[in-house]
């Protein structure tokens, strides 16, 4: 049996994939804990996995309002700024520390979201233990160039100081380090990887993992409403609810708005707009006449599995180019954030409403059990057990024996 060792950030589109492939490990026999935000230890626990949080409730809910800075910190200089700030080095130092504490080795295998997950590569360095990067959407694997410019020219002294502090010598080559790990997974099928740039060889492409669970209970809605959604976080542009509030109303339909905060909406709301702050998905959506969203790859998904036809309104991050291949294949209508207009978003939102093929095209291109996808991961990461550990310093052996020893 294998240690797994999950380590990702974000909402609920860059955790929940992590808590269904960990399940999938955990039937196969391995131990798996997931290091992430503390409002995700209630799916964690009930998926069978192990849990520790590198935050509080408050603390996420905090930095949650706080993530449209992130959106802004387009130079090198903001995004270190930005992590002084919300205090992310020193927490790259906890989750190494959470990470050595669980650790066996020649047992455990590291797994950290692409990019954001420095953490894991920290503690590779310092465990000598096989690590893997896993990619939620294509745009992960697209700006690696630039994220290791931005990580070699903002992030590196801090980065460099928490290796210091391990005993761990300074990074000389952040493009290598940033590509280390052994494996690399892409959580979506070949169809999407084709429809815009494709990935990198040696790539394993999975299909797409959902992490929303399946509802305990019926959730009925009346009178076929739109959804409106933003996602779960609140890393969104500050046009996206009032143009799309405004877009169904143009459309005189009843709506649904599901937002995690109530500041996130207009201060009134029409008498036929009702907000809710979460709702399981999977029973909802397919009682709606359409979604129109912010383009968050799990949200699209789940559209596509239940059969609803979807328009998005994409902004930042990987939104666009999620959009754009969706669009590519007749999965989704997208309106790019300069065309954001209500009359023009109302008339994509009706023909989508109107699109009685949509479920049957969705269909043919997901056609393979919702579950394949985390298997295919699990058995990916499987393999890194057989790899063997990296060969260490002999000041990493230092290091290490002298954890090792406070842990006993």
């Amino acid at each position: 049996m294998g240690e797994f060792l999950f380590v990702t950030h974000g909402t609920a589109g860059d955790v929940l994939p992590f808590v269904r492939i960990g399940a999938a490990l955990a039937a196969r026999g391995h131990a798996v804990t997931l290091i992430s935000h503390a409002p995700y230890a209630d799916p964690a626990r009930a998926a069978g996995l192990g849990f520790a949080a590198v935050d509080t409730v408050a603390q996420y809910e905090a930095g949650q309002r706080r993530t449209p800075d992130l959106l802004a910190a387009r130079r090198p200089h903001e995004l270190r700024d930005y992590y002084e700030r919300e205090g992310l080095f020193a927490q790259l130092r906890r989750e190494v520390d959470l990470i050595a504490e669980r650790h066996r080795p020649g047992r455990t295998v590291l797994v950290g979201r692409h990019t954001s997950a420095l953490s894991v590569l920290v503690a590779a360095d310092l465990l000598a233990a096989p690590a893997a990067w896993v990619a939620v959407a294509p745009v992960q694997l697209l700006v690696a160039p630039v994220a290791a410019a931005h990580v070699r020219a903002g992030l590196a002294p801090g980065i460099d100081a928490v290796r210091a502090g391990l005993g761990l010598p300074p990074v000389g080559d952040w493009g290598g380090w940033l590509h280390s790990p052994r494996a690399v997974l892409g959580l979506w099928p070949a169809w999407f990887d084709a429809s815009g740039p494709r990935a990198a060889a040696g790539v394993t492409l999975t299909g797409f993992v959902t992490g929303d669970p399946a509802p305990s209970q019926p959730w009925p809605v009346a009178g076929r409403p739109l959804l409106v959604t933003g996602g779960t976080g609140q890393l969104l542009h500050p046009r996206f609810y009032p143009v799309a509030l405004d877009a169904v109303a143009a459309t005189g339909r009843p709506a649904l708005v599901v937002a995690p905060a109530r500041a996130l909406l207009p201060a009134r709301l029409p008498s036929d707009v009702d907000w809710q702050p979460r709702l399981p998905f999977p029973a909802v959506l397919p009682q709606v006449a359409a979604i129109l969203h912010h383009g968050g790859i799990g949200t699209a998904v789940r559209a596509m599995r239940t059969g609803t036809p979807q328009v998005i309104m994409a902004y930042g991050a990987d939104r666009p180019d999620n959009a754009a291949r969706l669009a590519a294949r007749g999965a989704a209508r997208w309106v790019p954030e300069p065309d954001w207009a209500p009359q023009a978003v109302a008339a994509h939102l009706e023909a989508a409403a109107a699109d009685t093929g949509y479920g049957a095209r969705m269909a043919g291109l997901l056609d393979e059990p919702e579950d394949a996808a985390p298997d295919r991961a699990a058995a990916t990461l499987e393999e890194l057990l057989s790899a063997g550990p990296r060969r260490l310093t002999p000041e990493q052996r230092r290091v290490l024996a002298l954890r090792l020893a406070a842990r006993r």
